[in-house]
């Protein structure tokens, strides 16, 4: 569940990055910083993202950022980045904004499933969306999170 996974101190406001690579940076800084996950998964998604294009932008304003566990993650956990000003992510042909950026460290393939169903719930709605991306505080991003995980189990 969304409780077990997102620590309240993972969750942050920034104005804006200069580039898409700086969004990735910001994004997984926090579960760096917590040890979840090495530098190197930085590194891998930047990689990954040359590679595949911007796999990680769901839907309009929406990137679930994340690499493979072998790129360093240590253990499971999210952390939450609004930026007020859209960060561009371009692909080979493509270019997608997002404002909410989530980013994803999973051990395995399985252990994170309940939170997918979750997140899939939450980033499906379009004024949660909204709602999150002009929150004011990270108490309210993270209690939004918190009532997602309750709204999925009822």
């Amino acid at each position: 569940m969304i409780a077990d996974m997102l620590k309240k101190e993972n969750v942050r406001i920034i104005d804006r990055v200069a580039d898409w690579k700086e969004g990735v940076q910001v994004s997984i800084q926090p579960l760096v910083d917590g040890g979840y996950v090495e530098t190197s998964y930085i590194d891998g998604v930047i990689a990954n993202t040359i590679e595949f294009g911007p796999y990680y932008v769901l839907v309009d304003d929406v990137a679930l950022i994340h690499g493979r566990p072998e790129q360093g993650v240590n253990e499971k956990q999210l952390a939450v980045t609004i930026v007020r000003e859209p960060v561009v992510f371009i692909g080979k042909d493509t270019e997608k904004k997002a404002r909410l950026l989530v980013a994803l460290a999973a051990t395995d393939g399985e252990a994170h499933i309940d939170v997918m169903r979750t997140l899939a719930e939450l980033f499906m709605d379009p004024e949660k969306i909204e709602q999150l991306v002009q929150s004011q505080s990270t108490d309210e991003i993270y209690q939004i999170f918190l009532d997602a995980d309750t709204a999925e189990a009822e």
